[in-house]
């Protein structure tokens, strides 16, 4: 929602989770040809803080699980690709408020190409 709301008051528009695109993408700007997704630092592994925390109870599972998320996600980027779509991805940790507005020059750069 952070990321939606960042977007929408800076003058962009997108659809949401179109199921015709590998992946179905968080956020899509179709004339753009772009998409964003928004990942959860610990459910995709991200290096931070937070992603690399290692589960106590069923550990084996979640590593398991955390690596196919990951792989998912690789096939996922290079499918919307394959497509002629651009994607950026967005981590959980990045949308804290100290860092929105290095998170909204990040998305503008990506949207406008620049």
């Amino acid at each position: 929602m952070v990321v939606r709301k960042l977007l929408h008051a800076a003058g962009y528009r997108f659809r949401l989770h179109r199921k015709d695109l590998p992946g179905s993408p968080d956020l899509v700007f179709p004339g753009r040809r772009k998409v964003v997704f928004v990942h959860g630092c610990f459910w995709h592994g991200h290096d931070c803080k937070r992603g690399a925390r290692q589960p106590k109870a069923n550990a084996e599972y979640w590593i398991a699980k955390i690596a196919r998320n990951q792989a998912r996600d690789r096939q996922t980027i290079a499918a919307l690709k394959a497509e002629g779509w651009n994607s950026a991805i967005i981590w959980e940790c990045q949308t804290s408020v100290r860092t929105r507005g290095d998170l909204l020059v990040s998305l503008t750069g990506f949207l406008e190409g620049t």
